[in-house]
């Protein structure tokens, strides 16, 4: 397998995740800000251009971070961070899938229309201005309601660091890298991202 690694809060969601499953994967670097993600041969590879991406030893590309990770978490010695039941599986899909809707979309789509503007806006439809700074609104919002959705647990599924973590931090702290900080109130989720951010895998 090969991995396509570049800077950004997505590739690291797959780094962490690597790490927490104790697997090696062969890893080339795509520079992004150079452009080589929009270059003839990568989007041959993965048409949307983004990063990363994982081709398997058939040739198969896989482009989206959970596929990713839903992947490697099946590999034979993987530390699985999914779940290893039905039950750990769907609730891990659960908080994952709330924390990209709700968290991850709205701050991500801010940053790209008012800081990321220069960079994305050569490429791709961005909001306005002033939706950005909604967009950023909700985001918080949504911050704010999944601290308290989440007290009195340790980790996102309860005692199970899993995936949905990984999602949260790797954006969390990019939120935090791009004016889009934690929330004064959301005590729960300060403390939750001291525990998040001192494992071994936060460093990937």
């Amino acid at each position: 397998m090969k991995f396509y690694d570049s800077i950004g809060p997505n590739p690291r969601v797959v780094r962490i995740a690597m790490a927490e499953q104790g697997l090696s994967v062969e890893t080339l670097k795509v520079d992004i800000l150079k452009g080589e993600n929009r270059q003839p041969a990568y989007m041959a590879m993965v048409p949307s251009g983004g990063t990363p991406a994982l081709v398997l030893d058939n040739g198969t590309v896989l482009s989206e971070i959970t596929a990713i990770v839903e992947y490697l978490d099946e590999q034979p010695g993987a530390a699985r961070i999914v779940g290893n039941t039905p039950e750990e599986r769907a609730e891990t899909r659960m908080w994952a899938r709330r924390i990209d809707l709700y968290i991850l979309e709205p701050m991500a789509n801010g940053f790209r229309a008012s800081e990321g503007r220069p960079m994305f806006a050569p490429r791709m439809t961005l909001v306005s201005p002033e939706a950005a700074a909604e967009l950023k609104a909700l985001a918080q919002e949504k911050l704010l309601w999944l601290d308290a959705q989440l007290q009195g647990r340790t980790w996102v599924c309860g005692d199970r660091y899993s995936l949905a973590d990984i999602l949260l931090l790797a954006f969390v702290e990019f939120g935090a890298s791009v004016g889009q900080p934690l929330p004064a109130a959301a005590a729960w989720l300060a403390d939750w991202h001291k525990r998040a951010a001192a494992r071994p895998s936060s460093a990937a």
